[in-house]
């Protein structure tokens, strides 16, 4: 399918996301979240693609917030639609199956750091800045940051930066907890890929498991957390991938994974 506002291949395994707007420094209209929805979709029923990573495109910005052009003069409910159409597709995100890394290669402000912090990891370039600038505008993040934001860095810091809409950079971000992983500019992409790659040489039946397991149990009180995780854990004994790798561990050899979601 074409896009006209992302671009997106699948190579080794690997989808590859780019939001495309440069001129707009990305930022996410309607229309590009209805891509963004509809690839999401696409790849969530997709065997061949074990990693997904989603970056921006030119140099400057990975996404630069919302479309204010976009959203100056909608009504209540129009504002309301495109916040929950946004929460929608990064839910959607955060839910695949597959392990997804936001390469932030410049600007993550407002809708860009939200559409980053759904991503299950995020490695940030030196250049990039991270923000929640919602508040210079008079309205709130409402692509999912207000809850996002504070089960990652904590409540206190997320309040701090969505309060004062101060900027951060990589440096900051990564000592927050924001950035999983900072990279030279020119690196980025390859730091993202071999992180893929590492990952995706696990048991990757096991790993979106984990994935779900992570995601869903921080919305459980803790008993029934630990009853979902004991769960998950049981429906890996009936996979071939947890066979070979228990034998190839005591046989002392590297495992050869097959199974996935």
């Amino acid at each position: 399918m074409q896009y006209e506002n992302l671009l997106f291949e699948v190579k080794d395994g690997v989808g590859y996301i780019t939001i495309n707007r440069p001129k707009a420094l990305n930022a996410l209209n309607g229309a590009t979240l209805d891509e963004l929805g509809t690839v999401t979709a696409e790849l969530g029923g997709r065997r061949d693609v074990k990693a997904v990573i989603i970056t921006g495109s030119g140099e400057k910005a990975f996404v630069a917030g919302a479309d204010i052009a976009q959203m100056r003069d909608q009504s209540p409910a129009e504002a309301r639609q495109f916040s929950r159409k946004a929460q929608t597709v990064f839910s959607a995100i955060e839910h695949l199956p597959q392990v997804v890394i936001a390469a932030v290669n410049g600007f993550a402000l407002g809708g860009g750091c939200e559409l980053a912090m759904a991503c299950d990891l995020r490695v940030a370039s030196e250049k990039a800045k991270f923000g929640q600038p919602e508040v210079n505008l008079g309205i709130l993040p409402s692509f999912g940051g207000t809850q996002r934001l504070p089960r990652i860095v904590g409540r206190g810091v997320a309040k701090q930066l969505i309060f004062t809409a101060e900027p951060i950079d990589a440096a900051e971000a990564y000592r927050i907890g924001l950035a999983n992983k900072v990279a030279p500019a020119d690196t980025l992409m390859a730091e993202c890929e071999a992180m893929a790659k590492k990952i995706m040489s696990k048991g990757m039946f096991g790993v979106s498991l984990a994935k779900a397991a992570v995601n869903d149990g921080m919305n459980m009180d803790t008993e029934s957390a630990f009853k979902y995780e004991a769960d998950l854990f049981a429906l890996c004994f009936a996979t071939d991938d947890q066979k070979e790798g228990m034998t190839a561990f005591l046989e002392k050899r590297a495992a050869v994974f097959h199974d996935f979601f």
